[in-house]
């Protein structure tokens, strides 16, 4: 089942995920309609506010970028109740976007290594440092799951610079090839 993807301006994007029991209903098909959305829409994360659950599911799929990062071929993973412990001194930044801000591309100064907690499909823990593009990917959509967006993390300046196409965004014009929830 292909869910929509809010975009920008949907309050459960501002909002802090909770985190769910083991016993959560349907879990495994949210996991598997969460990656099916997700890879009808070109993306390699996506968060659950993003389809309109305030809840802490996150899946991605790296494979798409195992020629540019061979580590990721095959890399298909969810990340149940994930947080992020502790965040490593390095920043590095890379360019952006987002799902749920089609069209907008920024670059972005992360942290290179994390320490996550987190539990997998099979809801076994984990907890582990983690380390380059996968380490960005993580930050961002988990991101989504503290109620942020990409985009809080540019300079005013940036922001000023992209703001027509927020608001263009507000007004339910967002162009994009997948299927969107704009407010009405």
């Amino acid at each position: 089942m292909i869910l929509p993807i809010y975009v920008y301006g949907q309050p459960v994007l501002r909002k802090e995920a909770e985190d769910i029991t083991p016993d959560y209903p349907n879990l495994k098909e949210l996991i598997e309609n969460m990656f099916e959305t997700m890879g009808r829409a070109d993306g390699v994360g996506l968060a659950a506010p993003q389809v309109g659950l305030p809840i802490r599911v996150v899946t991605i799929d790296l494979d798409v970028m195992s020629d540019e990062y061979p580590e990721l071929k095959g890399f298909r993973h969810a990340y149940i109740n994930p947080h992020i412990i502790e965040v490593g001194e390095e920043e590095v930044s890379m360019e952006e976007g987002c799902l749920s801000l089609p069209g907008i591309h920024e670059a972005v100064k992360r942290p290179d290594r994390i320490h996550v907690t987190y539990l997998d499909e099979e809801l076994k823990e984990h907890d582990e440092w983690v380390e380059g593009y996968l380490a960005r990917v993580m930050q961002h959509e988990f991101d989504h799951l503290d109620g942020k967006m990409f985009i809080d993390h540019l300079s005013t300046l940036r922001k000023q610079m992209i703001k027509g196409k927020l608001g263009a965004m507000l007004k339910g014009k967002a162009r994009c090839s997948y299927k969107v929830k704009t407010l009405k």
